[in-house]
């Protein structure tokens, strides 16, 4: 009982960090619009981006990624404090590095979900790529490198966001499966990964028929 008491703690934490429009909050907050009804209709940095400009842009990306590393720093703290309060033996340092696992497992994946599907927002959000980037910093540094290396050089070559997205949610999977990593973890990068692509179809679709716009330009139909 300790044990799912102590998860469904951080998975709820963990969501309802995640589900906090930064970038819907932006619109309102700097030119009272709803960025839903803007651009691409997403909530995330790109589309802040293109409609509220350069700097809003930049602090709704920080936050986005702050909010995965959050998520998993508090489910790292707060696992073992509740399971051992609520736990009726003390818990051994095996229960302990499994509990700990499993909760940053489901604790990543329900921020990533947030996100994506807000409950503030009737369940529509962003692309979840920054959050998802917050939660694999958080919950290891050289796989969030990479991935984070790969954005960038992406993005530097093609300035196109959901391309360098889309390759980055690749990277990890390729990373986190060929680095020594514990099952958790592994499970939730190829779950989370897979989500972030889903997320982009409309973007694959563009990409395909070569209507995907750069940064700077605005989507096309």
């Amino acid at each position: 009982m300790a044990f799912w008491i102590a998860g469904g703690v951080a998975v709820v934490i963990a969501y309802l960090l995640g589900s906090t429009p930064t970038g819907y909050l932006a619109g309102k907050l700097l030119k009272d619009i709803d960025i839903r009804e803007h651009g691409s209709k997403s909530t995330g940095a790109t589309n802040v981006l293109r409609t509220l400009g350069k700097g809003p842009a930049l602090v709704v990306l920080l936050v986005d990624i702050l909010k995965g590393m959050l998520a998993i720093a508090f489910a790292r703290w707060v696992c073992p404090w509740l399971y051992k309060l609520l736990s009726d033996t003390p818990p051994t340092a095996l229960d302990l590095q499994s509990l700990v696992s499993w909760a940053v497992c489901l604790a990543g994946l329900a921020a990533v979900l947030g996100h994506g599907r807000s409950i503030w927002l009737n369940f529509t959000g962003g692309k979840s790529a920054a959050t998802g980037l917050g939660v694999l910093l958080a919950m290891s540094w050289p796989v969030g490198l990479g991935v984070a290396a790969v954005f960038g050089v992406v993005l530097a070559v093609s300035r196109i966001v959901s391309l360098s997205s889309l390759l980055a949610a690749v990277t990890a999977i390729v990373l986190v499966c060929g680095l020594q990593q514990p099952l958790p973890y592994r499970l939730l990068v190829i779950a989370g990964g897979l989500y972030v692509i889903v997320r982009h179809r409309a973007n694959i679709q563009r990409l395909l028929t070569g209507k995907e716009p750069r940064l700077g330009k605005a989507v096309q139909s």
